[in-house]
């Protein structure tokens, strides 16, 4: 592949937070939130990084080619034939990080689009599936930097293809009607502790009666939001990490019980309710959570990311 031309003017790309699993759907179910952090890129003619980071998460973010925003952009960069010889980047974080709201997934496919849109027919040298295969690489599963990348909900998957692991997805188009409410704690939690926490093995009936809700929750997303709440009753992970995040498990059991279709988002510890309620409703549900958690309503981003500026 011959060697990259580069855009000499800055992108701005705007990339949303994401919700994963949704109960049932583990590691294959994705739903872009309307939370998002933005990034800058320049291609700079003097050698060298200029990495400029505010917002959540940012006094301890790494400032040189460690930082996943800039690691994803090179790995782009080296897909589409080389890197530029400097580049400036400026990063606004808002999504909260180690909250189980895709903040890593957002730093990946923002940079990774970033890269490809600084590159001069970068689309032809870095498609979307290229983009995801990539990204699924980097945050070591693909539904999370599905929903950021495409907006909405999404069905993400991997498949052999040559002996090359391939990310594909597939996005479903939400339902108007359907909006999200993350209940979000000032603690984080891992998503590398989280997994670890998962058994190797489940009881046979919980499977089938998870298999069931994944399959449904397809429908619930797009036209049924009547079946959110059995379609995000999950039997398959959530209950197996209480014990790292034990008032977020008590609150989703306290929702649940009332009949809302709250589950943990992502690995956590945020909470994510999807519903169709009315302000009076939403404020319930505020008092609900009392004070260790705070409320934030979102609508679902639809777009996914989007570059903003040329």
């Amino acid at each position: 592949m011959a060697k990259p031309m580069f855009r000499a003017t800055p992108l701005e790309v705007q990339v949303c937070a994401s919700s994963a699993n949704l109960g049932p759907g583990f590691d294959s179910f994705g739903l872009a939130l309307g939370m998002h952090d933005r990034y800058v890129a320049q291609v700079m003619d003097e050698p060298g990084l200029d990495l400029d980071i505010t917002g959540e998460g940012s006094v301890n973010l790494p400032r040189d080619e460690k930082n996943l925003l800039v690691k994803s952009m090179y790995q782009g960069f080296d897909f589409m034939g080389g890197k530029p010889r400097g580049l400036a980047v400026r990063a606004l974080n808002v999504i909260p990080h180690g909250r189980g709201l895709g903040s890593s997934a957002a730093a990946i496919v923002g940079g990774l689009v970033l890269a490809r849109a600084l590159v001069l027919s970068g689309i032809d040298r870095m498609n979307d599936e290229a983009l995801l295969t990539i990204a699924a690489k980097l945050e070591g599963h693909p539904d999370n930097v599905a929903a950021a990348l495409l907006g909405g909900a999404t069905i993400s998957w991997q498949e052999d293809r040559h002996g090359e692991k391939v990310t594909r997805a597939v996005k479903l188009n939400v339902d108007q009607r359907i909006s999200a409410l993350a209940f979000i704690p000032t603690n984080s939690v891992s998503t590398s502790k989280a997994r670890k926490l998962l058994p190797e093995s489940i009881p046979l009936p919980e499977a089938i009666a998870n298999s069931r809700n994944a399959a449904l929750l397809s429908q619930a997303l797009t036209s049924r939001p009547d079946l959110l709440f059995l379609a995000t009753e999950d039997f398959l992970h959530q209950k197996y990490r209480q014990a790292a995040m034990p008032a977020s498990f008590a609150l989703v059991q306290k929702l649940r019980g009332a009949g809302v279709a709250a589950f943990i988002s992502g690995a956590g510890p945020s909470v994510l309710v999807l519903h169709t309620a009315d302000p009076n409703e939403v404020a319930e549900l505020q008092r609900a959570a009392g004070a260790g958690f705070a409320l934030q309503a979102l609508p679902i981003s639809r777009a996914g990311t989007e570059i903003l500026a040329s």
